[in-house]
């Protein structure tokens, strides 16, 4: 389901200066004080969060991106991960503050919550890869069940018998669940 922060996303697409301006204000003090922390500078902590902006932009122009958490999470996660690769490579400066001190003040059910998102997302990322390697009437079957449409409504839309949807829909259905569990990263995603 989508996030009502689902705004931001648009806002970085639409290039909205008004929507972007709040974005700014209300999540790049957090990530300056994150940054800092952790023995970076204000110049650091402003690459790293325009950095994962363009992240989520380049994400979200493919289409296939949409926010079901609350984007201060989300970016705090991508934030987080981007500063301690920076660290990594630095291999000279530590990491001060664990997860449970410096990172934790924006709640620990939001930090669960984006990396829920971002699993999701990587799980949606593989159905979709894996739908699209089915025949075109399991693609629009599927399709239109997950829309919402009643199984009598995608029968009249496909011109075929009530029962004859249903039982398309199930193989369809079998189908695209073993092509995910074949997948290398289905163990990953942890179903």
């Amino acid at each position: 389901m989508q996030h009502p922060d689902q705004k931001y996303i648009n806002a970085l697409l639409e290039n909205d200066a008004i929507v972007l301006e709040e974005l700014y204000q209300r999540f790049s003090e957090k990530i300056k004080w994150m940054i800092i922390r952790n023995n970076g500078t204000e110049t650091d902590a402003a690459d790293i969060f325009q950095d994962a902006l363009l992240s989520i932009y380049n994400k979200a122009k493919t289409g296939d991106f949409t926010l079901t958490c609350p984007l201060e999470a989300f970016l705090y996660l991508i934030c987080k991960n981007k500063w301690l690769n920076t660290l990594n490579k630095k291999k000279t400066q530590k990491v001060t503050i664990t997860d449970t001190e410096g990172f934790n003040y924006i709640g620990e059910d939001n930090f669960k919550l984006a990396e829920d998102c971002v699993l999701q997302q990587e799980r949606n990322n593989l159905l979709t890869e894996k739908l699209a390697e089915m025949g075109d009437s399991c693609k629009k079957i599927l399709r239109l069940s997950w829309s919402g449409i009643a199984m009598d409504e995608v029968a009249k839309q496909l011109n075929v018998t009530y029962a004859y949807a249903r039982k398309k829909k199930s193989e369809c259905m079998a189908r695209l669940i073993t092509l995910v569990k074949q997948s290398p990263k289905f163990n990953s995603l942890k179903w």
